[in-house]
């Protein structure tokens, strides 16, 4: 289909975009990498009076990593995360997220912030944020502010985000030691959106036990959650498969998956499997 009519502009400032989202309230949408925006426009799922294109607002896609946290600009591309030294070395379980997003084509202009305002209820990115217990930031005409990413995801296609802000940069507690993570999800065919997809992000204390642990889920709700009954459970316990599948069944409780002509699974299943896979890859410290 053919998208509706539309205005364009493409603002050199992000105090700019800002401004225009402010003067045009209710009517403009941002555009950045533009793979989840514009098939909803060419459906006319989304009808935008204007279309504010990021493309030359700099200093939206550094990768920085401070004494803190790891933080990624809202217009890094999966790719540039994928590729990145700092991932590479830290955050493998960042790296696996990004690498196995859509296609090469998806990858290269796609970006982290666009796949996280979008809020499909089946993207990866979600799920990585709620299990890393990652924070994202915002600005808009009073400033800048955080938003846990627990209190980020609304409902399907809806976030904490206002109408006049902008997504700027995702903030993710740096890696301590015994920290370690795994994301896993099925999908019909290597570029589809996950039919399920389940990260994990646990901490081990001295003794052999799970410290803290981050769960979340997408795929199977109306928008991604963290499995808190899952990780209420786990906490303070030695890792074993009879845990995973305990863990694999509380998630489950807590998900409302649709009818699903691809077939539908059941969560728990992936949930156990994430479990293993970091124990089997030893990327705990």
């Amino acid at each position: 289909m053919i998208p509706a009519t539309f205005e364009y502009v493409r603002p050199g400032s992000l105090d700019e975009a800002i401004r225009i989202l402010n003067e045009r309230e209710g009517e403009a949408k941002l555009l950045a990498g533009g793979y989840s925006l514009i098939p909803l426009l060419k459906l006319r799922l989304g009808q935008p009076g204007i279309l504010v294109d990021l493309q030359a607002v700099g200093g939206l896609d550094g990768i920085i990593h401070t004494d803190d946290d790891l933080r990624i600009g809202a217009r890094a591309t999966h790719r540039q995360i994928n590729e990145n030294p700092i991932v590479r070395e830290t955050y493998p379980f960042i790296q696996d997220v990004s690498g196995g997003i859509g296609d090469p084509q998806v990858r290269n202009w796609g970006t982290i912030g666009g796949s996280v305002a979008h809020a499909d209820p089946a993207s990866d990115w979600p799920a990585a944020l709620l299990a890393g217990n990652a924070t994202i930031v915002v600005r808009g005409k009073g400033g800048e502010r955080g938003i846990k990413a627990r209190d980020f995801f609304l409902d399907t296609f809806t976030t904490a985000i206002e109408p006049t802000e902008v997504l700027t940069e995702i903030r993710i507690p740096r890696r301590a030691k015994g920290v370690g993570g795994g994301y896993s999800k099925l999908e019909r065919r290597v570029g589809d959106f996950a039919t399920v997809g389940v990260a994990v992000v646990g901490r081990l204390a001295e003794d052999g036990t799970f410290r803290g642990i981050g769960i979340g889920v997408t795929g199977v709700s109306p928008s991604p959650f963290a499995a808190t009954s899952a990780e209420q459970l786990v906490v303070g316990q030695a890792p074993s498969e009879e845990l995973y599948r305990r863990a694999g069944d509380a998630a489950a409780a807590q998900s409302e998956p649709a009818a699903d002509l691809r077939g539908l699974i059941n969560s728990a299943n992936l949930v156990y499997t994430t479990d293993l896979k970091i124990n089997k890859k030893k990327k705990l410290n």
